[in-house]
């Protein structure tokens, strides 16, 4: 799966939820946890995305 194909269903899974994991994501596309961390780096370069990290977990959410 490559980020070209699986970005505006990802944009779209953090819009319902408001608010995600990367470990939420790495399970709702069946991809690894690393990928899944990958895939929301590169919305965080494009400005489409804000993380924050809360005890030592990465949450999501649309800018």
């Amino acid at each position: 799966m490559r980020f070209h194909k699986v970005r505006g269903e990802l944009v779209k899974f953090i819009r319902k939820s408001i608010v995600v994991t990367t470990s939420e994501v790495a399970a709702y596309f069946k991809i690894s946890w690393n990928t899944a961390e990958k895939y929301l780096l590169e919305l965080v370069i494009e400005k489409k995305l804000i993380r924050l990290k809360k005890q030592g977990v990465n949450i999501w959410l649309l800018k």
